[in-house]
């Protein structure tokens, strides 16, 4: 029979025996209370009739038979010990005592810490943070990657973000945490075989990675990672940010898992510690966030289990909101969004001139493409849509989509029907606009220059399909269209539109009230002009900078960023925060 005080094995866990109520009479069970010591389970309480458990023994091998075999240590030296024992335990067992905070080199808002809080309560870090963009979750993570470290509870961690964010992450990891992380690419793995042979694993060379989505679905980069980790490796952490990339979309039950979703699927459960970044958790598909959940806590959660309700996600989840946190009395810039409303334009406007033979184009491929199955019909839909989305971005925008278009239709009619194209997600991607999640954001502008003009052409191909006279009738009928499309937006690309010319005006009334004296003063007002595309973006830094040259400072005045914080030109320095000033943003 168990006494209490000793550990015993039980229902595959380990347990503490806290009371023994031995049997009242001959032929009766002892009823045994025991509290769990398995960090899954930790403290819970339950109560068996110790006879009839299959599997219940005690466990002799806990070593206390032995204590006192050895003579007794010197009074100073066992002094010392107890010492830094007792030190050692205020930050390794207090989960309200953090030191993180004090090792780095940030300035902390006290909401930040609540994550680290939440994280010290659990056994194992499993951690959802779903705060607003701008909140710091990039800090957040950070605190409770100091912590976990300062309490050696880790010793392996690897990152894993979009290609956009892996310099973000390195920055700050090192400059505000004093932690150096290697970021794994093709780069760095040639370099190890160089350095180390063929074989080297490249993720047994450190203990902390970063690494871009794309390339943690590569074999080549991502594929030694599964064999550092093995089956399990303790005191491992995995940070994913954007971690909704990692849920399937999809509202049907059993959601198709995308490559990333497959990948981070099989690694998560080999790390023993799980944190999760994203400020969308939510796609509106239950089945899709129950399966990233589940991803992150198979314990608590699975897939297919509908709707979480708010107590579940409550020991794993953070989520606050810019507003609710300004209702705490936390000084963020409140955003007011007042629509600009253009009218009076000229019947002739290229804009509205463009905008109509869009249309009367959408209408002719229509026309031709009405046989059709549903799923040739949206394909072919793509290369108007993309179209449309380019021309609201701007004319400079639509005149080199514009022309990839027609050279593909050319190269049609010269050869005959295409032959079947597919039009995969990356495609569509390029297609819609790069954001800076996405992985072609990495891609300098030549690259993604000839991949979107890929994409364009494997869309007009994918939507030429037909033979016959009558096709090629309906093919010249909108290759001419294209062509009055492309004289026009040709001979008006370089001109300002009505936007421009009153976000002109704007600037000369809110930021440089002198515009057009030489030396002209600027005023602490900020401007920040969002583009989705490449083309648009160098349009509207020529017209800025033609009206400029002559205010001061003007070769300052104009700083350009690519996808979230990396800079065209490749340097690393940041735009100077300044969140007490007006700003004003707009998009194209």
């Amino acid at each position: 029979m168990p006494e209490p005080g000793q550990l015993v094995h039980l229902r595959q866990r380990r347990w503490l025996i806290e009371g023994v109520e031995p049997a009242a009479r001959f032929g009766q069970a002892t009823l045994v209370h025991a509290a769990c010591v398995d960090d899954d389970a930790q403290g819970e309480p339950v109560s068996v009739l110790w006879e009839h458990e299959l599997d219940a023994r005690v466990i002799e091998d806990a070593g206390w038979r032995r204590v006192g075999e050895q003579h007794f240590d010197d009074p100073e030296l066992f002094a010392a010990y107890a010492r830094t024992v007792l030190w050692g335990c205020v930050t390794a067992t207090d989960p309200a005592l953090f030191q993180a905070p004090f090792r780095a080199g940030i300035r902390l808002d006290a909401y930040q810490l609540e994550p680290l809080r939440k994280a010290l309560l659990l056994p194992r870090v499993n951690l959802l943070i779903a705060d607003d963009v701008g909140l710091g979750k990039t800090i957040e993570a950070g605190l409770i990657l100091r912590e976990l470290l300062l309490r050696r509870r880790i010793d392996f961690v690897v990152v894993a973000a979009p290609p956009s964010m892996l310099g973000q992450w390195s920055d700050e990891l090192e400059t505000r945490f004093g932690l150096r992380f290697t970021i794994i690419d093709r780069a760095f793995v040639a370099a190890m075989r160089r350095e180390r042979g063929f074989s080297v694993n490249p993720w047994l060379t450190a203990s902390r990675f970063l690494i871009s989505h794309r390339l943690l679905i590569d074999p080549s980069c991502g594929g030694g990672l599964v064999d550092a980790l093995r089956d399990f490796r303790p005191g491992s952490l995995l940070i994913l940010d954007e971690a909704h990339h990692a849920a399937p979309a999809s509202a049907r039950k059993y959601a198709i898992d995308s490559r990333i979703t497959k990948a981070i699927r099989d690694l998560a459960p080999k790390f023993e510690h799980r944190l999760f970044l994203t400020a969308t958790p939510h796609n509106g598909h239950p089945n899709s966030f129950s399966a990233l959940m589940e991803i992150l806590d198979p314990q608590r959660f699975i897939r297919g289990m509908g709707k979480i309700e708010p107590a579940q996600l409550e020991p794993v989840m953070v989520r606050r909101l810019k507003e609710d946190l300004r209702r705490l009395g936390q000084t963020f810039p409140e955003r007011i969004i007042e629509p600009v409303v253009i009218n009076g334009l000229p019947e002739d406007a290229p804009e509205l001139v463009l905008a109509a033979k869009l249309a009367d184009y959408r209408e002719l491929r229509r026309g031709r493409l009405e046989a059709e199955t549903v799923s040739r019909r949206a394909q072919a839909e793509l290369v108007w849509i993309g179209l449309q989305q380019r021309l609201l971005s701007s004319i400079e925008a639509f005149a080199r989509t514009l022309r990839v278009h027609e050279a593909t239709l050319r190269r049609v009619l010269e050869s005959g029907t295409p032959p079947p194209q597919r039009v995969n997600k990356r495609v569509m991607t390029l297609l819609s606009g790069i954001g800076a999640d996405d992985d072609a954001a990495s891609l300098g502008d030549e690259e993604l220059r000839a991949e979107e003009d890929g994409a364009v052409e494997t869309a007009t191909l994918a939507g030429a399909a037909g033979t016959g006279e009558r096709w090629q009738a309906q093919i010249e009928a909108e290759l001419t269209t294209v062509m009055e499309m492309r004289a026009l937006a040709e001979a008006s690309r370089g001109a300002p539109d009505a936007r421009i010319e009153r976000l002109i005006d704007w600037i000369a009334h809110e930021m440089v009230p002198a515009l057009r004296i030489n030396g002209a003063i600027w005023t602490d007002r900020r401007l920040l002009i969002f583009t989705e595309y490449e083309d648009t973006r160098r349009w509207i830094e020529r017209l800025l900078r033609e009206i400029i040259p002559e205010t001061e400072r003007a070769e300052e005045r104009i700083a350009v960023f690519s996808g979230s914080t990396l800079p065209i030109a490749g340097k690393k320095s940041k735009p100077r925060s300044t969140p007490h000033r007006a700003t004003t943003r707009c998009a194209f």
